[in-house]
């Protein structure tokens, strides 16, 4: 085989959470070789420095120590050598997420942007790793669970993994561990689910059906004709967690982590709002397979992982991924009508209910998402909007002005298929560098071009700009109706609570509302109502006694100094939108039909 570069990951000592690396590069740099670790993840944009994990490091060449450089935080040069180059270092393994590593008795994961450290100026080479299994009893039954392709390693199990570049090799994770493992196929493609943890009497069957339907379904979306996924396999990876929620998409399978609860049980029949909501993070996981894996921002194309990647387009792919994963539970048939219906309306109370959607577009939103939406603090809600719940608004408000001005005869469905086809089809089809990404000046000309509208007007207004969208007024023609379903005007102190201990604790007060107006504050801890003990579990029944209005005096906390307010309550300004299908006119029920089916 030509020139490679060689890895070897090791379990090292499961109980202090630690893998070894081993990488081998045949022909170092003469001047002195740099290695980097990447300082951020695709799919979560935020530096994470993944380089802090990394606790200790040696080189070596023809069995003679190598002087290493600290460049920067993520940086090493090794001295000039005359021969091969071989790196040992050993990465801290405790992150229970999808971003990172984590290893203990039960299980290893790892996405490979915090573990392969990247060999600068051979990054196109191939690349191999020996994934090996951990001496230690625990690990004796252990499996392996990538997309990644085999070498010599028998599928699921230990061995030699390759990978056509440093690109490739980073977006395949790996779990290793005891995992429950299904197989199922769509569309001749293979796909595998594997669950770490323990789930009693989980319904695999069920899940694997449910998924099967999903995938097929998204496949067929993009390639209505030939039906061929963009893959040759892929792989369903789940932590399975007490209480936990999240999914990171690769370009062959999605980590995700989610809670016992949430997945199906053998003999309910029932669909609970838990597994609903699971099945749509597969959705929305499987749905980046195209929409910003393949079809990705040009600052993407390719990426730069030692820096923010800055971009205005985070709304079209996180945003639409986000209308389009629920969306497909239905068309699948998954889901019916109602559940659709149902699940469409958390997004419109969820961006309606705080102010900052009136002073950031979901472009500014998407720029600023390393520095505002992924550090998000107690004023958060009163700053920004977020890019993926109003960024799947507007999906659903252009795909429902599409279908009423052109009768039904183009959809947003025509333009993700526009993009898939010129934009995505062909990312990766030399193997080698990738394709060429999106700008936001093409993307406005598409939408144009496919739907024969103008509109730019639309986009500027409601992408660039921070109006509310007229969804009521947009949802009419489809025969359905949004309204506010409150009956009782409740006073309410315009807060979200958490329980700290037994403290009843202001997470977020909004802006405008009765405790704003007050003077409290994030972070104060509620000690009182009107003289009467307050808990986070009592705080809206005791509020219930009372009238908007009304002025109650308050006891907090700040810190260790104990303070009053006296609290004129307010109406509660949560919004209950819903949406409700009407049988006619008849047009209306062929629209929602088109649209839904």
């Amino acid at each position: 085989m030509q020139n490679t570069i060689n890895y070897t990951i090791i379990p090292k000592d499961l109980a202090a959470h630690l893998f070894e690396v081993t990488l081998t590069v045949a022909t170092p740099d003469p001047e002195g070789q740099v290695f980097v670790l990447p300082a951020w993840i695709p799919g979560s944009y935020m530096i994470r420095e993944f380089a802090r994990n990394i606790v200790q490091m040696d080189a070596r060449s023809n069995g003679k120590k190598i002087v290493l450089l600290k460049l920067d935080k993520h940086t090493w040069q090794a001295a000039p050598c005359d021969h091969a180059l071989t790196l040992r270092y050993d990465v801290y393994a405790w992150d229970l997420s999808v971003r990172t590593a984590h290893l203990d008795q039960t299980h290893g994961f790892f996405n490979g942007s915090s573990v392969y450290l990247r060999v600068a100026g051979q990054e196109s080479l191939p690349h191999i790793v020996d994934i090996q299994r951990p001496d230690d009893a625990a690990g004796k039954s252990w499996r392996v669970a990538t997309a990644l392709p085999e070498l010599k390693a028998k599928r699921y199990g230990f061995g030699t993994y390759i990978a056509q570049n440093y690109d490739e090799l980073i977006d395949h994770p790996v779990e290793m561990g005891t995992f429950a493992l299904a197989t199922f196929n769509a569309h001749g493609v293979p796909h595998d689910l594997a669950i770490t943890g323990r789930v009693p009497n989980l319904d695999m069957a069920r899940l694997t059906a449910d998924l099967q339907k999903i995938c097929e379904a998204q496949i067929a979306f993009f390639e209505p004709r030939t039906k061929r996924a963009p893959m040759n396999r892929y792989v369903f990876m789940t932590m399975v967690v007490g209480d936990g929620y999240g999914g990171l998409e690769h370009r062959a399978s999605t980590a995700l982590i989610c809670a016992r609860s949430e997945l199906p049980v053998k003999s309910q029949k029932e669909m609970s709002d838990g597994y609903r909501g699971f099945l749509g993070l597969c959705s929305h996981e499987y749905f980046h397979t195209w929409n910003v894996k393949r079809i990705k921002p040009e600052v993407f194309a390719p990426y730069d992982l030692q820096t923010e990647g800055y971009t205005p387009l985070l709304w079209l792919f996180e945003g639409f991924t986000s209308y389009y994963d629920d969306l497909m539970l239905k068309r699948s048939g998954v889901i019916d009508e109602p559940a659709y219906l149902k699940l469409l309306a958390k997004p419109i109370n969820g961006v309606l209910r705080g102010s900052g959607r009136h002073k950031q577009s979901v472009a500014e939103s998407s720029f600023d998402a390393w520095t505002k939406y992924y550090r998000q603090d107690e004023n958060s809600p009163n700053a920004i909007v977020s890019y993926y719940t109003k960024g799947s608004l507007i999906a659903l408000a252009l795909d429902l002005t599409i279908r009423a001005e052109t009768k039904g005869k183009k959809s947003l469905d025509d333009v993700m298929r526009m993009l898939w086809q010129r934009y995505g089809r062909d990312f990766y089809s030399d193997g080698k560098k990738g394709g060429q990404g999106v700008t936001e000046v093409e993307i406005d000309a598409l939408f144009d071009e496919v739907t024969g509208l103008r509109m730019k007007r639309v986009l500027d207004r409601y992408v660039r700009g921070i109006d509310d969208l007229p969804l009521a007024k947009l949802l009419a023609p489809f025969g359905v109706e949004l309204a506010d379903t409150r009956k009782d005007v409740k006073p309410s102190l315009g807060v979200r609570t958490m329980r700290d201990g037994n403290d009843c604790k202001l997470a977020n007060v909004y802006e405008g509302e009765a405790a704003h107006r007050a003077g409290l504050s994030a972070g104060d801890v509620l000690i009182a109502v009107d003289g009467l003990r307050v808990s986070a579990a009592n705080l809206d029944g005791m509020l219930g006694r009372y009238r908007v209005g009304d002025v109650v005096p308050l006891h907090a906390f700040r810190r260790d100094e104990l303070m009053t307010f006296n609290v004129k309550l307010g109406a509660d300004a949560a919004p209950q939108m819903a949406l409700a299908p009407q049988a006619k006119p008849v047009a209306a029920v062929r629209l929602r039909f088109a649209w839904l089916k």
